[in-house]
Protein backbone atom coordinates (compact mmCIF):
# COMPACT_ATOMS: atom_id res chain seq x y z
CA UNK A 1 0.00 0.00 0.00
CA UNK A 2 2.88 2.63 0.64
CA UNK A 3 4.48 1.57 -2.37
CA UNK A 4 1.55 2.04 -4.07
CA UNK A 5 0.81 5.49 -2.64
CA UNK A 6 4.38 6.39 -2.82
CA UNK A 7 3.96 5.77 -6.66
CA UNK A 8 1.18 7.97 -6.85
CA UNK A 9 2.67 10.51 -5.76
CA UNK A 10 5.95 10.22 -7.37
CA UNK A 11 3.56 10.27 -10.55
CA UNK A 12 2.02 13.43 -9.13
CA UNK A 13 5.21 15.50 -8.78
CA UNK A 14 6.44 14.63 -12.17
CA UNK A 15 3.27 15.66 -14.04
CA UNK A 16 3.75 19.08 -11.84
CA UNK A 17 7.16 19.78 -13.07
CA UNK A 18 6.12 19.03 -16.61
CA UNK A 19 3.22 21.39 -16.32
CA UNK A 20 5.92 23.53 -14.68
CA UNK A 21 8.53 23.10 -17.55
CA UNK A 22 5.54 23.87 -20.23
CA UNK A 23 4.58 27.02 -18.39
CA UNK A 24 8.35 28.24 -18.32
CA UNK A 25 8.52 27.25 -22.18
CA UNK A 26 5.30 28.95 -23.05
CA UNK A 27 6.09 32.02 -21.07
CA UNK A 28 9.83 32.53 -22.41
CA UNK A 29 8.06 31.82 -25.83
CA UNK A 30 5.77 34.43 -25.48
CA UNK A 31 8.19 36.99 -24.35
CA UNK A 32 10.99 35.97 -27.12
CA UNK A 33 7.27 36.82 -29.25
CA UNK A 34 6.22 39.91 -27.27
CA UNK A 35 10.19 41.23 -28.27
CA UNK A 36 9.95 40.47 -31.64
CA UNK A 37 12.80 38.27 -31.12
CA UNK A 38 13.26 35.80 -34.13
CA UNK A 39 14.53 32.19 -32.81
CA UNK A 40 16.59 29.16 -35.09
CA UNK A 41 16.93 25.81 -34.27
CA UNK A 42 19.18 23.89 -36.60
CA UNK A 43 19.84 20.12 -35.97
CA UNK A 44 22.28 18.98 -37.92
CA UNK A 45 21.65 14.98 -37.23
CA UNK A 46 18.30 14.93 -38.62
CA UNK A 47 19.18 18.18 -40.94
CA UNK A 48 16.03 20.28 -40.21
CA UNK A 49 15.87 23.86 -38.94
CA UNK A 50 13.05 25.49 -36.47
CA UNK A 51 11.94 28.96 -37.58
CA UNK A 52 10.05 30.79 -35.04
CA UNK A 53 6.82 32.48 -35.74
CA UNK A 54 8.84 35.66 -34.97
CA UNK A 55 11.38 34.77 -37.21
CA UNK A 56 8.99 34.07 -40.20
CA UNK A 57 6.80 37.38 -39.21
CA UNK A 58 10.12 39.50 -39.49
CA UNK A 59 9.95 38.28 -43.21
CA UNK A 60 6.20 38.26 -43.55
CA UNK A 61 5.85 34.06 -43.44
CA UNK A 62 3.95 34.46 -40.21
CA UNK A 63 1.99 31.36 -40.06
CA UNK A 64 3.24 29.86 -42.99
CA UNK A 65 4.28 26.09 -41.73
CA UNK A 66 6.00 25.26 -45.03
CA UNK A 67 8.53 28.18 -44.24
CA UNK A 68 11.87 25.96 -42.58
CA UNK A 69 10.84 22.94 -44.56
CA UNK A 70 13.72 23.41 -46.90
CA UNK A 71 16.95 24.28 -44.60
CA UNK A 72 18.13 26.29 -46.97
CA UNK A 73 14.72 28.59 -47.12
CA UNK A 74 16.50 31.49 -44.82
CA UNK A 75 19.96 31.03 -46.95
CA UNK A 76 18.48 31.34 -50.36
CA UNK A 77 17.11 34.90 -49.42
CA UNK A 78 20.23 36.46 -47.93
CA UNK A 79 21.13 39.45 -50.55
CA UNK A 80 23.80 38.05 -52.92
CA UNK A 81 25.79 41.02 -51.58
CA UNK A 82 26.27 39.36 -48.23
CA UNK A 83 26.23 36.01 -48.99
CA UNK A 84 30.31 35.51 -48.92
CA UNK A 85 30.17 37.33 -45.53
CA UNK A 86 26.95 35.35 -44.31
CA UNK A 87 28.63 32.12 -44.89
CA UNK A 88 31.91 32.50 -43.51
CA UNK A 89 31.27 33.99 -40.10
CA UNK A 90 28.88 30.77 -39.73
CA UNK A 91 32.18 28.96 -40.93
CA UNK A 92 34.27 30.94 -38.19
CA UNK A 93 32.21 30.15 -35.31
CA UNK A 94 31.69 26.13 -36.76
CA UNK A 95 35.82 25.87 -36.92
CA UNK A 96 36.21 27.90 -33.52
CA UNK A 97 37.35 30.84 -35.25
CA UNK A 98 34.93 32.65 -33.05
CA UNK A 99 33.11 31.93 -29.67
CA UNK A 100 29.53 32.88 -31.27
CA UNK A 101 28.17 33.39 -34.68
CA UNK A 102 27.29 36.94 -35.34
CA UNK A 103 26.70 38.42 -38.87
CA UNK A 104 24.25 41.47 -39.92
CA UNK A 105 22.87 41.13 -43.47
CA UNK A 106 19.98 41.67 -45.42
CA UNK A 107 17.10 39.10 -46.16
CA UNK A 108 14.46 39.15 -49.17
CA UNK A 109 10.89 39.36 -47.92
CA UNK A 110 8.04 37.69 -48.80
CA UNK A 111 7.14 40.95 -50.59
CA UNK A 112 10.27 41.34 -52.45
CA UNK A 113 11.63 44.28 -50.10
CA UNK A 114 14.84 43.29 -47.96
CA UNK A 115 15.31 43.96 -44.31
CA UNK A 116 18.67 44.04 -42.41
CA UNK A 117 18.81 41.19 -39.65
CA UNK A 118 21.37 40.91 -36.93
CA UNK A 119 21.91 37.05 -37.00
CA UNK A 120 23.47 35.59 -33.68
CA UNK A 121 24.24 31.93 -33.03
CA UNK A 122 25.98 29.34 -30.90
CA UNK A 123 26.90 25.21 -31.11
CA UNK A 124 25.19 23.72 -27.77
CA UNK A 125 25.41 20.60 -28.61
CA UNK A 126 28.62 18.03 -29.56
CA UNK A 127 28.52 14.70 -30.92
CA UNK A 128 31.40 12.16 -29.47
CA UNK A 129 33.65 13.06 -32.19
CA UNK A 130 33.74 16.69 -31.39
CA UNK A 131 31.85 17.36 -34.38
CA UNK A 132 28.32 20.39 -33.70
CA UNK A 133 25.22 19.08 -34.41
CA UNK A 134 22.91 21.37 -32.98
CA UNK A 135 22.78 24.85 -33.45
CA UNK A 136 20.96 27.77 -31.93
CA UNK A 137 20.56 31.56 -32.49
CA UNK A 138 18.29 34.65 -33.02
CA UNK A 139 17.17 37.12 -35.35
CA UNK A 140 16.49 40.62 -34.61
CA UNK A 141 15.29 43.25 -37.25
CA UNK A 142 17.62 46.16 -37.53
CA UNK A 143 16.57 48.10 -40.54
CA UNK A 144 15.41 51.12 -38.87
CA UNK A 145 18.95 50.86 -37.06
CA UNK A 146 20.42 50.64 -40.35
CA UNK A 147 18.68 53.24 -42.46
CA UNK A 148 18.76 55.64 -39.29
CA UNK A 149 22.90 54.92 -39.14
CA UNK A 150 22.42 55.44 -43.30
CA UNK A 151 20.92 58.55 -42.83
CA UNK A 152 23.70 60.21 -39.84
CA UNK A 153 26.38 58.86 -41.92
CA UNK A 154 24.55 60.76 -45.60
CA UNK A 155 24.21 64.27 -42.87
CA UNK A 156 27.44 64.36 -41.80
CA UNK A 157 29.02 63.60 -45.24
CA UNK A 158 27.09 66.62 -47.05
CA UNK A 159 27.65 69.01 -43.50
CA UNK A 160 31.50 67.63 -44.34
CA UNK A 161 30.74 68.53 -48.24
CA UNK A 162 28.92 71.47 -47.17
CA UNK A 163 32.51 72.82 -45.32
CA UNK A 164 34.94 71.53 -47.66
CA UNK A 165 32.46 73.61 -50.38
CA UNK A 166 32.67 76.99 -48.08
CA UNK A 167 36.23 76.44 -48.06
CA UNK A 168 37.06 76.09 -51.14
CA UNK A 169 34.70 78.79 -52.16
CA UNK A 170 36.72 81.31 -49.48
CA UNK A 171 40.57 80.05 -51.66
CA UNK A 172 38.89 80.76 -54.99
CA UNK A 173 37.74 84.63 -53.92
CA UNK A 174 41.39 85.11 -52.00
CA UNK A 175 43.05 83.14 -54.88
CA UNK A 176 41.39 84.63 -58.64
CA UNK A 177 40.61 87.96 -56.79
CA UNK A 178 44.43 88.30 -56.17
CA UNK A 179 45.18 87.51 -59.14
CA UNK A 180 42.35 90.59 -60.65
CA UNK A 181 44.49 92.74 -58.14
CA UNK A 182 48.08 91.96 -59.63
CA UNK A 183 46.71 92.16 -62.90
CA UNK A 184 44.80 95.77 -62.46
CA UNK A 185 48.31 97.01 -60.92
CA UNK A 186 50.41 96.21 -63.76
CA UNK A 187 48.37 97.69 -66.12
CA UNK A 188 48.53 100.99 -63.80
CA UNK A 189 52.30 100.59 -63.94
CA UNK A 190 52.49 100.77 -67.87
CA UNK A 191 49.86 103.49 -67.81
CA UNK A 192 52.39 105.57 -65.54
CA UNK A 193 55.19 104.67 -67.90
CA UNK A 194 53.48 104.91 -71.31
CA UNK A 195 54.80 107.95 -72.95
CA UNK A 196 52.32 108.02 -76.27
CA UNK A 197 48.08 108.58 -76.07
CA UNK A 198 48.00 105.58 -78.01
CA UNK A 199 49.90 103.46 -75.82
CA UNK A 200 48.08 104.76 -73.39
CA UNK A 201 44.77 104.24 -74.94
CA UNK A 202 45.85 100.83 -75.66
CA UNK A 203 46.13 100.14 -71.85
CA UNK A 204 42.64 101.90 -71.18
CA UNK A 205 41.01 98.96 -73.61
CA UNK A 206 43.18 96.03 -71.85
CA UNK A 207 41.96 97.63 -68.46
CA UNK A 208 38.22 97.56 -69.98
CA UNK A 209 38.40 94.07 -70.50
CA UNK A 210 40.20 93.23 -67.19
CA UNK A 211 37.04 94.79 -65.45
CA UNK A 212 34.54 92.82 -67.46
CA UNK A 213 36.40 89.52 -66.49
CA UNK A 214 36.69 90.81 -62.59
CA UNK A 215 32.94 91.64 -62.99
CA UNK A 216 32.02 88.46 -64.22
CA UNK A 217 34.22 86.15 -61.56
CA UNK A 218 32.49 88.60 -58.82
CA UNK A 219 29.03 87.77 -60.28
CA UNK A 220 29.82 83.95 -60.68
CA UNK A 221 31.05 83.76 -56.84
CA UNK A 222 28.17 85.83 -55.72
CA UNK A 223 25.79 83.21 -57.37
CA UNK A 224 27.95 80.48 -55.55
CA UNK A 225 26.87 82.10 -52.17
CA UNK A 226 23.07 82.53 -53.33
CA UNK A 227 22.61 78.72 -53.93
CA UNK A 228 20.91 77.01 -51.40
CA UNK A 229 21.98 73.90 -49.85
CA UNK A 230 19.60 72.04 -51.32
CA UNK A 231 20.16 72.80 -54.37
CA UNK A 232 22.76 71.62 -57.14
CA UNK A 233 25.80 74.00 -57.94
CA UNK A 234 25.08 75.78 -61.40
CA UNK A 235 26.45 74.05 -64.61
CA UNK A 236 26.23 75.54 -67.93
CA UNK A 237 27.36 74.08 -71.49
CA UNK A 238 30.88 75.24 -71.71
CA UNK A 239 32.71 75.49 -74.66
CA UNK A 240 36.50 74.77 -73.71
CA UNK A 241 38.12 76.24 -76.76
CA UNK A 242 35.73 79.54 -76.32
CA UNK A 243 36.66 79.38 -72.54
CA UNK A 244 40.71 78.77 -72.79
CA UNK A 245 40.22 82.09 -75.08
CA UNK A 246 38.74 83.96 -72.43
CA UNK A 247 41.26 83.38 -70.15
CA UNK A 248 43.84 83.96 -72.58
CA UNK A 249 42.29 87.43 -72.99
CA UNK A 250 42.40 88.18 -69.24
CA UNK A 251 46.07 86.92 -69.23
CA UNK A 252 46.86 88.75 -72.04
CA UNK A 253 49.51 91.45 -70.17
CA UNK A 254 51.42 88.66 -68.33
CA UNK A 255 51.82 86.50 -71.25
CA UNK A 256 52.74 89.78 -73.20
CA UNK A 257 55.41 90.26 -70.67
CA UNK A 258 56.42 86.89 -70.02
CA UNK A 259 57.04 86.37 -74.13
CA UNK A 260 54.62 83.71 -73.59
CA UNK A 261 53.38 81.01 -76.18
CA UNK A 262 50.11 79.69 -75.64
CA UNK A 263 49.09 77.12 -78.06
CA UNK A 264 45.18 76.21 -77.88
CA UNK A 265 44.31 73.22 -79.61
CA UNK A 266 40.89 72.56 -78.76
CA UNK A 267 37.77 71.69 -81.39
CA UNK A 268 35.39 75.20 -81.10
CA UNK A 269 32.89 72.34 -80.97
CA UNK A 270 34.24 70.53 -78.06
CA UNK A 271 31.79 71.53 -75.10
CA UNK A 272 31.31 70.27 -71.55
CA UNK A 273 28.94 70.44 -68.86
CA UNK A 274 30.22 71.98 -66.06
CA UNK A 275 30.73 75.27 -62.99
CA UNK A 276 31.63 78.03 -64.92
CA UNK A 277 33.78 79.60 -62.27
CA UNK A 278 35.06 76.49 -61.54
CA UNK A 279 36.22 76.16 -65.17
CA UNK A 280 37.48 79.42 -65.26
CA UNK A 281 39.52 78.79 -61.88
CA UNK A 282 41.25 75.30 -63.24
CA UNK A 283 42.27 76.78 -66.57
CA UNK A 284 43.52 80.38 -65.29
CA UNK A 285 45.40 77.98 -62.42
CA UNK A 286 46.83 76.06 -65.10
CA UNK A 287 47.92 78.91 -67.41
CA UNK A 288 49.26 81.52 -65.08
CA UNK A 289 51.21 78.25 -63.06
CA UNK A 290 53.09 77.82 -66.49
CA UNK A 291 53.90 80.91 -66.96
CA UNK A 292 55.14 81.57 -63.18
CA UNK A 293 57.03 78.48 -63.29
CA UNK A 294 58.98 79.06 -66.70
CA UNK A 295 62.12 78.14 -67.31
CA UNK A 296 64.72 80.91 -66.37
CA UNK A 297 66.62 80.11 -69.50
CA UNK A 298 63.44 80.10 -72.43
CA UNK A 299 60.35 82.08 -73.05
CA UNK A 300 57.75 79.51 -71.67
CA UNK A 301 55.80 77.99 -73.99
CA UNK A 302 52.02 76.01 -72.74
CA UNK A 303 49.87 73.35 -75.08
CA UNK A 304 46.12 73.08 -74.14
CA UNK A 305 44.80 69.95 -75.77
CA UNK A 306 41.41 67.87 -74.87
CA UNK A 307 40.89 64.14 -76.43
CA UNK A 308 37.04 63.41 -76.16
CA UNK A 309 35.68 59.97 -75.67
CA UNK A 310 32.28 57.72 -74.76
CA UNK A 311 33.14 58.23 -71.13
CA UNK A 312 35.26 61.20 -70.31
CA UNK A 313 37.02 64.54 -71.56
CA UNK A 314 40.71 64.88 -70.93
CA UNK A 315 42.07 68.04 -71.06
CA UNK A 316 46.12 68.36 -71.22
CA UNK A 317 48.05 71.16 -70.19
CA UNK A 318 51.80 70.55 -71.05
CA UNK A 319 54.67 73.49 -70.36
CA UNK A 320 58.42 73.55 -70.89
CA UNK A 321 58.73 75.39 -67.33
CA UNK A 322 61.22 74.28 -64.07
CA UNK A 323 59.29 71.19 -63.46
CA UNK A 324 58.84 69.78 -60.13
CA UNK A 325 60.60 67.06 -58.36
CA UNK A 326 58.02 64.41 -58.05
CA UNK A 327 60.83 62.05 -56.39
CA UNK A 328 60.69 64.09 -53.80
CA UNK A 329 57.64 66.34 -54.19
CA UNK A 330 55.21 63.93 -55.43
CA UNK A 331 52.93 62.92 -52.44
CA UNK A 332 52.34 66.51 -51.52
CA UNK A 333 51.81 68.39 -54.55
CA UNK A 334 47.95 69.30 -54.59
CA UNK A 335 48.33 69.64 -50.63
CA UNK A 336 47.42 73.02 -49.73
CA UNK A 337 49.75 75.37 -48.52
CA UNK A 338 52.47 73.55 -49.86
CA UNK A 339 55.16 75.16 -52.27
CA UNK A 340 58.12 73.88 -54.19
CA UNK A 341 60.13 76.57 -55.62
CA UNK A 342 61.60 79.93 -53.94
CA UNK A 343 59.39 81.69 -55.86
CA UNK A 344 58.06 84.77 -53.33
CA UNK A 345 54.31 84.71 -54.81
CA UNK A 346 53.97 80.91 -54.20
CA UNK A 347 51.60 80.12 -52.20
CA UNK A 348 50.23 76.64 -52.35
CA UNK A 349 46.64 77.45 -52.86
CA UNK A 350 46.45 76.82 -56.96
CA UNK A 351 46.70 73.12 -57.38
CA UNK A 352 45.06 72.29 -53.60
CA UNK A 353 42.52 74.79 -55.29
CA UNK A 354 41.31 72.91 -58.82
CA UNK A 355 42.20 69.38 -57.22
CA UNK A 356 38.96 70.18 -55.13
CA UNK A 357 37.07 71.90 -58.23
CA UNK A 358 37.67 68.94 -60.44
CA UNK A 359 36.95 66.07 -57.74
CA UNK A 360 33.52 68.10 -56.78
CA UNK A 361 32.24 66.47 -60.12
CA UNK A 362 33.45 63.12 -60.34
CA UNK A 363 36.53 64.00 -62.07
CA UNK A 364 40.59 63.96 -61.47
CA UNK A 365 44.10 65.63 -62.06
CA UNK A 366 47.34 63.76 -62.60
CA UNK A 367 50.53 65.13 -63.45
CA UNK A 368 53.87 64.48 -64.93
CA UNK A 369 56.74 66.66 -64.66
CA UNK A 370 60.76 65.92 -64.79
CA UNK A 371 62.83 69.23 -63.48
CA UNK A 372 64.36 71.43 -66.39
CA UNK A 373 61.81 69.83 -68.61
CA UNK A 374 58.32 70.27 -68.11
CA UNK A 375 55.44 69.61 -66.58
CA UNK A 376 51.99 68.16 -68.01
CA UNK A 377 48.44 67.71 -65.81
CA UNK A 378 46.04 66.12 -66.92
CA UNK A 379 42.40 66.52 -66.08
CA UNK A 380 40.18 63.75 -66.64
CA UNK A 381 36.03 64.76 -66.52
CA UNK A 382 33.46 62.32 -66.95
CA UNK A 383 31.52 62.83 -70.17
CA UNK A 384 27.74 63.52 -68.88
CA UNK A 385 25.42 66.13 -68.55
CA UNK A 386 25.19 66.32 -64.71
CA UNK A 387 28.96 65.43 -64.07
CA UNK A 388 27.95 65.88 -59.98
Amino acid sequence: MLKKVTSLLKSEVSEKNHSENLDVNIKWQEAVDISNIGVWDFDALKNKVYFSESSKRIIGYENDNTFGKNIDDWNNRVHPEDKEKYFKDYQDHINGLKPLYINEHRVKCKDGSYKWILDKGKIIKWDTNGKPIRFIGTHVDITSHVESEKKLSNTLNLVSKQNNKLKNFAHIVTHNLKQHAGNFESLLDFYEEAKTEAEKQELIEYLKTLSASLTKTISNLNEIVSIQNNKATKIEKLYLAKEANKILEMLKVVITESNAIININIDPKLYIYYNPTYMESIIQNLLTNAIKYKHPERDPKVNVDAILTEDYIKVIVSDNGIGINLDKFGDSVFGLYKTFHNNKNSEGVGLYLIKNQIETYGGEITLDSEVNVGTTFTITIPNKKNPA
